[in-house]
């Protein structure tokens, strides 16, 4: 008899942890991994001939929901820079983030983004601008995809 629960125990046991791993399996990513590479060819409406070159590297925590990023680059003298959603057919859209500083690498971390900037950084609804004196509309831009 003892030796019938403890076979009941230990199915019961295995049940629950085969549970409970395929529940972490199926489990969202609390950290997102996001890149972009910046270049003047992905301007959108007017690429650009500029010989300048970038990169951005961010992380987005999904459960603070708080973006952190670096941006750097090379070639260029920008005067200003931020996060944009793409919002209209052609590509582009308003800026939704700010660059304090556009002297390379920029770094930054934003305050906790509404849900619906969160699932459209995921799905591929932002790109990084980088602009100059020379293009004030945007020099090198890159759009950011999940890793």
């Amino acid at each position: 008899m003892l030796m019938k629960k403890t076979s009941l125990l230990s199915v019961a046991a295995l049940l629950v942890l085969g549970f409970l791993s395929l529940s972490f399996k199926h489990a969202p990513k609390a950290m997102v991994s996001l890149t972009a590479t910046l270049n003047g060819a992905s301007e959108k409406t007017t690429p650009t001939p500029s010989t300048a070159t970038g990169t951005f590297d961010g992380t987005l925590n999904t459960t603070t929901r708080v973006l952190s990023y670096t941006v750097t680059y090379q070639g260029f003298t920008p005067t200003m820079g931020d996060l944009h959603k793409i919002t209209k057919a052609d590509g582009t859209g308003g800026v939704d983030v700010g660059f304090k500083s556009v002297t390379s690498p920029i770094m930054g971390t934003t305050t906790a983004l509404p849900q619906s900037k969160i699932d459209s950084m995921l799905n591929g609804f932002y790109y990084v601008n980088l602009h100059s004196a020379a293009y004030p509309a945007g020099e090198i831009r890159g759009n950011i995809k999940k890793k």
